[in-house]
């Protein structure tokens, strides 16, 4: 069986708990590939995921393989994996068990759309988690429609700056908050309106919005209510807003967790090819260096994305 390198945790903690192991690599069931890693990005679920703070990975599932998603080449396809072949150059998101930071990963078909023309696979890797978790919010959960006025806090960081630039591809208004060193870049992604939320207060800058894409919590969605016309939606990637708060404004409220969806993931790949959407790359680390690229992150202000070359 072949030994390749994966960046594991077998315990919880802070910047020192990962670690670069050797181990056998399992091979793909009936409806999996495997991919050859070429690139690994960065997400805050991993530190959160590395710290124990993440639910639905506990101590019974260490040893845990970080990372999230991925770019490579397929390897070898299961019995029944007829979408891709050996030699296809793909991205995709791997399932909670983790795996991306490591020379070879299993994932589900399903789960993995062919690599968008014209792109690295280290710009491929920014995409899946953080694509379809701004993809997912803004259109599945969201329902924002052509016309619509979307306020996304957060719109320089991985999520945000995908859902700064996929609400301008399909029509709508867009206003973001960011901190004073990334306006210039909200503006770059084709946001409309722009504010700086060190020098400015977003509520009296806007109102009458259909939907806020919450990527902040706290104070920032609490004084985010009021901005929502009736009928409008507020949705978040983090804690559960008030559904009392919402039933009293006639509004809708959410949270959702992000799902693996290949086809979704192939839509935002044509965005890509037609240049209508680009991921940011802000830094890259080799696999071997994923403990400190992870602590970067963790740090904050990250523009975009982070992430781990592979070979």
């Amino acid at each position: 069986m072949t030994k390749v390198q994966k960046i594991r945790i077998h315990q919880f903690g802070g910047p020192e708990a990962p670690h670069a192991d050797e181990v056998d690599q399992s091979q793909p069931d009936a409806g999996q590939v495997l991919v050859a890693v070429r690139a690994a990005s960065i997400n805050p679920v991993d530190f959160k995921i590395r710290s124990g703070k993440y639910p639905a990975v506990k101590e019974d599932r260490l040893p845990y393989t970080l990372g999230r998603d991925v770019s490579g080449v397929v390897a070898k396809c299961g019995a029944q994996a007829s979408r891709f072949k050996a030699g296809d150059d793909v991205l995709g998101m791997v399932g909670i068990c983790g795996g991306g930071y490591a020379e070879q990963v299993v994932l589900a078909q399903t789960a993995v759309a062919a690599k968008p023309s014209g792109i690295d696979h280290i710009h491929a890797a920014a995409i899946p988690l953080a694509g379809q978790t701004a993809w997912q919010g803004l259109f599945r959960h969201g329902g924002l429609k052509a016309g619509q006025s979307v306020l996304i806090h957060g719109g320089s960081g991985g999520v945000g700056h995908f859902a700064v630039q996929f609400a301008k591809a399909k029509g709508a208004r867009v206003l973001t908050t960011v901190s004073t060193e990334n306006v210039d870049f909200a503006r770059s992604l084709g946001a409309d309106v722009v504010i700086d939320y060190k020098k400015k207060r977003f509520e009296e800058e806007v109102s009458d919005l259909d939907m806020v894409f919450d990527l902040i919590d706290g104070d920032t969605r609490e004084r985010s209510w009021k901005l929502l016309k009736k009928g409008a939606v507020l949705v978040s990637t983090l804690t559960d807003p008030s559904q009392e708060k919402a039933k009293e404004l006639g509004v809708r409220a959410m949270r959702y967790t992000v799902e693996a969806d290949g086809d979704e993931l192939a839509e935002i790949a044509k965005l890509v090819v037609t240049g209508k959407v680009k991921p940011y790359v802000q830094q890259t680390f080799p696999l071997k260096a994923a403990a400190e690229a992870l602590a970067a992150v963790e740090k904050g202000h990250s523009v975009g994305k982070v992430v781990l070359t592979v070979k």
